[in-house]
This record gives C-alpha cells, sequence and structure tokens, in this order.
C-alpha cells in the first residue's frame, strides 16, 4: 500500500508540467469473467460523474463486450476509420456521459496493417481523444500477450483486476509476471473484485504483494475494492452502470472511491513525458518487434 498520505512535491511537479494531458490506464485482468469491462464501464462512470471528460477504448472482442453490455448499437469501428470507410467521429460512440472509440477489430489487425494504416491509427485515436481528461482501455489481455494491447504501450497504467479466488489470484499474478519479465512493467495498481468487505480485499492483496516483493522487480499498488452487491447485477442487467442507476449502493460509491483514488495516482516519468501519439507509436514498435522475432524463430525451426 502506498506509504505517503500526499502526493509528494516531485510528483506534484510532475502534474503541472502535464497541464491538461490526458491520463491514460488500461484495465487488465488475469482471465475472462472477473469483472474487467464491469470495472472500465463503472469507473468510466464514476470519472463522468466527476466532471472528467472520458474516452473508452474498448479493445474486447469478446461477446458480453463493453459495446453489448451498454445495449449500443455500433455501425462503425476504429479499423473502419483506418481503411478509409469513415472518419472518427461516426465511430465514436457516447453513452452515460462519456466517450466509446470500439477498437477490438483494429487491435486483432494490428500486425497485418501497413506503415499506412498504422498512422492512421494513430492519427485516429489521437483525434479521438483530443481534450480528454481520462483515456480508459479496457485491454484484452486475458487472451495472452501474443494479441495486441495497448496495455503493452509505454506511459500507460495498468489496474490488474483480481478475483478473490486461488486461481483468480495465481492468474492474475501470472499476468503481471510476464508483463514485468517481457514488456518491463513495474508498477501495477491492484484492485480486488466482487469481496465481502475491505480486509478480505486487503487479505488478498497482502498476499499477492508478499510474493511479488519476493520474486519480481514489479511494484504492487492497493487501489481498493468492489463488493458485492446485488444493485450491480440489476444495473448491467438495465445496461447501465451502477454508479448512473444505483448511485448510493455500496459498489457505486466503492467505484467513487476508485475513480478519486485514480485521479491521485502518482505520475510518473515516463506517463508524464507520454502523449496519447506516442502510446500507440509505443505499441506499433512493440507489435513490429514482436513480429519480427516471431519471423526468426520461424525461420530457425
Amino acid at each position: 500500500m502506498r506509504s505517503e498520505q500526499y502526493l509528494d512535491q516531485a510528483d506534484g511537479l510532475r502534474r503541472m508540467l502535464m497541464g491538461n494531458q490526458t491520463r491514460m490506464l488500461s484495465i487488465i485482468a488475469g482471465k475472462p469473467g472477473v469483472g474487467r469491462t464491469s470495472i472500465t464501464i463503472n469507473l468510466a462512470a464514476a470519472l463522468a460523474r466527476a466532471g472528467k471528460d472520458v474516452l473508452v477504448l474498448d479493445e474486447n472482442h469478446a461477446p458480453g463486450n463493453l459495446v453489448d453490455r451498454l445495449m449500443l448499437s455500433s455501425r462503425h469501428d476504429l479499423l473502419d476509420v483506418v481503411q478509409g470507410h469513415c472518419e472518427i467521429q461516426q465511430a465514436v460512440l457516447r453513452s452515460q456521459g462519456y466517450a466509446i472509440l470500439p477498437a477490438a477489430r483494429a487491435m486483432l489487425g494490428l500486425k497485418q496493417m501497413s506503415a499506412t494504416q498504422q498512422s492512421r491509427l494513430e492519427q485516429a485515436v489521437s483525434a479521438a481523444s483530443s481534450g480528454v481528461d481520462v483515456l480508459l482501455v479496457d485491454g484484452a489481455m486475458s487472451a495472452g500477450l501474443g494479441s495486441p494491447s495497448s496495455s503493452m504501450a509505454n506511459g500507460i497504467s495498468l489496474l490488474v483486476v483480481v478475483d478473490a479466488t486461488a486461481n483468480g489470484i495465481t492468474e492474475s499474478y501470472t499476468l503481471i509476471k510476464r508483463l514485468a519479465l517481457e514488456n518491463a512493467k513495474l508498477n501495477f495498481e491492484i484492485v480486488i473484485n466482487r469481496v465481502v468487505d475491505e480486509q478480505a480485499a486487503l487479505t488478498v492483496f497482502e498476499n499477492m504483494d508478499k510474493v511479488a516483493r519476493l520474486h519480481l522487480a514489479a511494484r504492487l499498488e492497493y487501489a481498493g475494492y468492489i463488493p458485492l452487491d446485488d444493485k450491480l447485477k440489476r444495473a448491467t442487467q438495465l445496461g447501465r452502470s451502477v454508479v448512473e442507476a444505483f448511485p448510493t449502493s455500496p459498489s457505486a460509491l466503492a467505484y467513487v472511491a476508485l475513480a478519486q483514488q485514480f485521479l491521485n495516482f502518482p505520475v510518473s516519468n515516463e506517463e508524464a513525458a507520454e502523449s496519447i501519439s506516442g502510446m500507440m507509436q509505443s505499441l506499433m514498435r512493440q507489435t513490429r518487434g514482436t513480429a519480427q522475432m516471431a519471423g526468426r524463430d520461424h525461420v530457425y525451426r
């Protein structure tokens, strides 16, 4: 857990230098079904209610993704923009006070894009996020690191959603280990989902943190927890965030606290120096590097 109650002077200076730069956060999980998309939806809604201009990049291509959960209909997506079939404004959806950019097909096709198309991708994401306070990514990491995800890029903070079961903890730690060793990600915010109370959440976090300190150079930070709450299930059935549908419920209050915690996350030097455009360029460099390594491996076989 954080050792300082308030941001240190260096972090305050970095915030001043960032000015109106967009904060970037990718929500990831070690396996499907732990509530990553639900947390993305509700965190976006809580940030919007706090007066922030929020864009969600939806990388999830599975059924029940963010667009499906909000009962939205999308005629176009980011890949259509990259291929010149529409303008970026036609691909961006709005719901519950924030914007959504469906990006699953574009991310799946990133390795096959030409240099021109990758440039269009960078320009499209930069244009969609122009002026926004927060870029959230529903990061499709549960399928493994073989598929590109914005979560792999430099300058983006990572929020790991942990299911408080033995298997969920193991899968989350495995994801953290892979990102630390293969992508040099060293800082992870942890949110424990669907637990009875904060003491149960802290027990899960402390066990994970102890193992990470022993075996990894990674640093884990406790971001909070989301309690078990029937109102959250009901809001999901309605296609709404619990923050909007039941604002006084325990889970809604937890999301408001999580949003405030995110806004108080320390800003790393890497994040302060990074932009949306730089994030996308970093992702594309990593994607090209992964493809080249795969090609060499194939030749050596």
